[in-house]
């Protein structure tokens, strides 16, 4: 062991570091923090995320307390508030309970072109979960989504035609915004695509027209269903005149309910068609047009030629403005709410507006409990209509 202890070389002990060695050091880790902070990382640090966190805070906070509001009942009291957990009962008393027949309808049973409507929903929807079956590239986790997608296609249209296609039915809230979104759309994207279209040909005047048709666009929605209250009176308003001739003195759109809806999808369309119209203009003309003259030499209709050539070229315009306008258009109020007040009676009040309305009453439970239902609704109907399009586009390429 003396021996072992012995063979150990021991190195010189190290230097005790002096003053000015520590003070040197110190400068050279303080110079390293310093260009550390000068860095593009700390910068990112110190002036993105203060940003992002504070965007976050003020995203997230009313995020938990409107879902923990839909989960609960508040009552206003002197010198408090009341607040009691509920849980899934305002959700309940919008689908199951009293409230059904104000956001759901009136559902009775559907008459044979309702039933008819309802049993090729069904076979559509079990032809298309048994081919997604037989494929090989299906995984089970797939198969169950699809499998619940189509249960909840099928409890909608079961819905709708209830409301609808029914003797004593009445649509609520709910089937009359997808009435609002779905018609509304069809006719903002027919007239925009037949506007850019004749605008796109060497007709006089198209630079002056170009500015007309913009000008819906730049009136804000509140002033678009004052004119359109007035323009539809028939007593007193600018167009009495027309009405008179027409023998409508004594008409008015707000005794019958799909008139009154008429009314506000007309306004609506009024209102939008000229930002479907200019986006579309623009994707046209930015279209090679070589191709389509070439198309027309070759023997090609018309028609061919815009069903082949142009509307693929401009389809990822159409995604985009249908998809916009249905976030947009789903949370419609300016235009029930001025024109006819959600009348006559809820028939043309929407899930945003029964929203506004339970939330001027201080159902603020309710409220959030629509506002979330609407949420998950927009949701479901995006995704769908994105899936859709993307395996368009891709058959297409």
């Amino acid at each position: 062991m003396a021996s072992s202890d012995s063979s150990l070389e021991l190195g010189p002990p190290e230097p005790v570091p002096t003053g000015s060695a520590l003070r040197g050091r110190a400068t050279r880790r303080a110079t390293d923090t310093l260009d550390a902070w000068r860095s593009d990382g700390a910068a990112r640090w110190l002036f993105i995320w203060p940003a992002v966190l504070l965007i976050l805070v003020l995203s997230i906070f009313p995020l938990v307390a409107s879902i923990a509001l839909s989960l609960s009942k508040l009552a206003f009291q002197q010198g408090g508030i009341d607040l009691k957990l509920v849980g899934f009962a305002n959700y309940q008393q919008l689908l199951f309970g009293l409230e059904r027949s104000h956001f759901l309808g009136v559902l009775k049973p559907p008459n044979p072109n309702g039933w008819a409507i309802v049993l090729a929903t069904v076979a559509l929807t079990v032809a298309a979960w048994a081919r997604a079956a037989r494929s090989d590239h299906r995984r089970p986790v797939g198969l169950v989504l699809r499998l619940v997608g189509g249960i909840l296609l099928v409890g909608s249209v079961w819905v709708v035609v209830g409301a609808l296609a029914s003797e004593g039915g009445r649509p609520g809230a709910l089937i009359v915004t997808l009435i609002f979104v779905f018609v509304g759309i069809l006719l903002q994207y027919a007239l925009g695509l037949g506007l850019a279209m004749l605008l796109v040909q060497q007709v006089p005047w198209r630079r002056f027209f170009r500015i007309v048709f913009l000008i819906p666009l730049t009136i804000t929605p509140v002033g678009v269903g004052y004119m359109f209250l007035m323009m539809t009176d028939t007593s007193k308003g600018p167009l009495e005149p027309i009405w008179v001739s027409l023998g409508l003195r004594d008409f008015t759109w707000v005794t019958d309910p799909w008139l009154a809806r008429l009314a506000v999808i007309i306004g609506d369309t009024w209102q939008w068609t000229p930002f479907v119209f200019i986006v579309l203009l623009a994707a046209l003309e930015s279209l090679d047009q070589e191709v389509r003259e070439a198309a027309l030499v070759d023997g090609a209709g018309r028609w061919q030629s815009f069903r082949h050539i142009t509307m693929p070229a401009i389809l990822p315009v159409t995604t985009t403005i249908i998809l916009i306008r249905l976030i947009e258009g789903f949370k419609i109020i300016d235009m029930p709410n001025i024109l006819l007040g959600g009348g006559p009676g809820t028939a043309t009040q929407s899930m945003t507006l029964q929203a506004y309305v339970d939330w001027n009453t201080l159902n603020l439970g309710r409220s959030a409990a629509i506002s979330y239902l609407l949420l998950i609704l927009v949701s479901v109907v995006a995704t769908v209509y994105v899936s859709f399009v993307r395996r368009r586009v891709t058959d297409l390429a």
